[in-house]
């Protein structure tokens, strides 16, 4: 297996704080330590860097690269405290440190109000496909679902468990192929919410603009895992957002809840602990916090973004991102082909096919041996789909439009 930053603690002991005790000397020459292993000849960063493949995985995904040596070099003592985050109690203060600036930065990202409470919770998405209807309805109540891909629908039908969700459309019939027009929606007039998947990962279709629910008092509730913080957002358009970390901003096993204040507090009885909101946003709880290394890598990343100048200007990358990789597929004259419409084509995930799918094997089999991996469309669409989300450097979608346009070259 190959090793990785997170991987190889000690790869580099000149990662290690200067106030460490860690017995060793700086080197800029390999070294070797014995104990129980032997470990030798340790790469430089520049040749760790250039060993690390583009990593085009829908998720879990890419992180950022300074952000995986930032963490490489405190993994080993935390800033002085003598310990590694993967050791701390997530009830001492210097994990509450950690998760209380991650919050600031999430809030500074997005520009939070006050009256919106920020929940970092264990499990993905695919847990809040049962929390959302357990902590904001009765098993009466009506909620809107509109179905633009795989995970609008299997939210919609984990909804069915627990209160009388509506289908208000579906994009299936069509293949997951656009969003519709908000006009001529059936809105259900009483329902508590209305849903919707932000960014389907399978299909690659994103919303531009957002819908309006049709109860005046209903919220908009959005599943926002694969295009969260690529971009800005109006949160106060939503009642509530909820995204798995290991797309954007993360490891996977942590999911960020950001929820009005006075929409929690109404969950049906059977509701476990770890799905109710209302501890979390009421007490401040930690009691069911995911893995305090997940949620401090988080808040490395919201670092990282600010430092980035803020989430416009994140999104002026990804859009010339995706711009470079959708030209290369409009231009290929058929060789490639995006079913989506151009309106709503994701910037976070490209599927593509091949005019000529005997091809497929072959193109994932050597677009691999230069050294990017993971571009094999969802087993239930097949074909190809690039994720590019923000830590994909331009330099991996320049790679991989070079390759294409040489395989192109090759069998056109």
């Amino acid at each position: 297996m190959a090793a990785t930053p997170l991987t190889t603690l000690l790869q580099s002991h000149a990662f290690l704080k200067p106030k460490t005790t860690f017995p060793y000397r700086a080197s800029p020459k390999p070294f070797s330590i014995s104990c129980s292993s032997t470990i030798q000849d340790r790469p430089s960063l520049q040749s760790q860097s250039q060993d690390r493949v583009f990593n085009f995985a829908a998720g879990p995904a890419t992180l950022p690269e300074n952000v995986l040596l930032k963490a490489q070099s405190e993994l080993y003592n935390w800033r002085g405290s003598g310990m590694s985050v993967t050791e701390m109690s997530h009830r001492g203060k210097d994990f509450r440190s950690i998760i209380e600036k991650a919050e600031a930065d999430l809030r500074a990202l997005l520009d939070v109000p006050e009256d919106y409470a920020v929940l970092f919770l264990q499990g993905g998405a695919t847990t809040q496909f049962a929390s959302v209807p357990l902590n904001l309805c009765q098993p009466d109540d009506t909620v809107d679902y509109l179905v633009t891909g795989s995970w609008g629908d299997k939210a919609f039908k984990e909804a069915k468990k627990y209160c009388k969700p509506k289908v208000v459309w579906n994009g299936k019939s069509e293949n997951y192929v656009r969003v519709p027009s908000f006009d001529g929606l059936e809105l259900s007039p009483n329902a508590k919410y209305l849903h919707i998947c932000a960014n389907e990962t399978i299909y690659g279709v994103e919303f531009k603009n957002y819908p309006v629910p049709g109860n005046p008092n209903g919220v908009l509730v959005a599943d926002m895992s694969s295009n969260f913080c690529s971009k800005p957002v109006d949160v106060t358009k939503f009642g509530l957002i909820y995204a798995g970390a290991q797309k954007n901003v993360g490891p996977s096993g942590v999911c960020i809840v950001i929820v009005r204040k006075d929409l929690v507090g109404n969950a049906q009885e059977i509701t476990p602990v770890m799905l109710d909101y209302k501890i979390h946003a009421d007490n401040n709880s930690l009691y069911n916090t995911p893995p305090c290394y997940g949620i401090y890598m988080c808040g490395l990343v919201f670092e990282d973004l600010l430092e980035q100048g803020g989430l416009k200007e994140v999104e002026k990358k990804n859009e010339k991102k995706a711009g470079v990789l959708y030209n290369a597929i409009d231009e290929s004259k058929g060789f490639y082909r995006c079913p989506v419409e151009k309106s709503v084509r994701s910037l976070m995930n490209v599927p593509f096919t091949l005019e000529k799918s005997e091809l497929e094997a072959e193109f994932l089999k050597e677009v691999e041996k230069e050294k990017m991996v993971q571009l094999k469309g969802h087993r239930s669409v097949g074909g190809m789909r690039a994720s590019i989300y923000n830590a994909m450097p331009l330099a991996g979608v320049e790679k991989l439009v070079s390759f294409m346009k040489d395989f192109q070259a090759k069998h056109a």
